[in-house]
């Protein structure tokens, strides 16, 4: 029998909370804004029976919503976040799977040796989607190379909205987490003190 959506909602939150991946605190998020919530999803990805397991999941829904045993042609994600995550779904699709480095210039390059066709169907993945914007580079740099059939995929959505890549790309996701935000200058957690100076927990530098 097939896996539902709302199974794999919940195997996902169970597989984030036993890795530790959803974490509580005062974060300054890429965005500038401040959180009380972060998904650190590298802590569930450096398990590899939950790694299989949410790639999985994530590709038995897409299956289902897209009537198609093998919808894409390859996976990317951009480095290097998404490395991990977009080669472990590229194994549950059966497909290869790639990674885009950044671009001194901005935007992201392929390099290594990878290619990717103008006709292929291809699965941009990013573990995390909050704003969309690693992963919407990575979309342009395809359209820029005249690849049509583009689709997005994370474990986690936690944008607030159903598809943050606009009407022209497929998006999936295992789960939606809800993150309340807020400007440096109205937020509470600043304002009762509780948890220290907000800080940046993910790969970024905290500047």
């Amino acid at each position: 029998m097939a896996t539902t959506i709302s199974s794999i909602s919940e195997r996902t939150d169970k597989a984030l909370r036993k890795s530790e991946a959803l974490l509580d605190g005062h974060f300054l998020l890429s965005s500038g804004r401040h959180a009380g919530r972060y998904v650190q999803c590298a802590r569930l990805l450096q398990y590899t029976d939950l790694a299989a397991q949410v790639c999985a999941d994530l590709a038995d829904k897409v299956r289902q919503q897209l009537g198609d045993e093998k919808p894409f042609d390859v996976v990317i994600g951009p480095a290097m976040g998404a490395v991990t995550f977009s080669y472990e779904l590229a194994r549950a699709f059966g497909v290869r799977g790639l990674f885009a480095e950044r671009a001194a210039e901005g935007g992201f390059d392929l390099r290594r040796g990878f290619e990717i066709k103008p006709n292929e169907r291809v699965l941009v993945a990013e573990d995390v989607v909050t704003t969309g914007k690693s992963a919407g580079e990575v979309v342009t740099m395809l359209r820029e190379m005249g690849v049509s059939d583009i689709s997005a995929a994370s474990i986690v959505n936690r944008s607030g909205i159903a598809n943050p890549f606009g009407d022209d790309v497929n998006y999936y996701s295992c789960i939606e987490v809800d993150v309340p935000s807020y400007e440096a200058r109205e937020c509470p957690l600043c304002e009762s003190g509780e948890h220290g100076d907000a800080y940046k927990p993910g790969s970024r530098p905290n500047i």
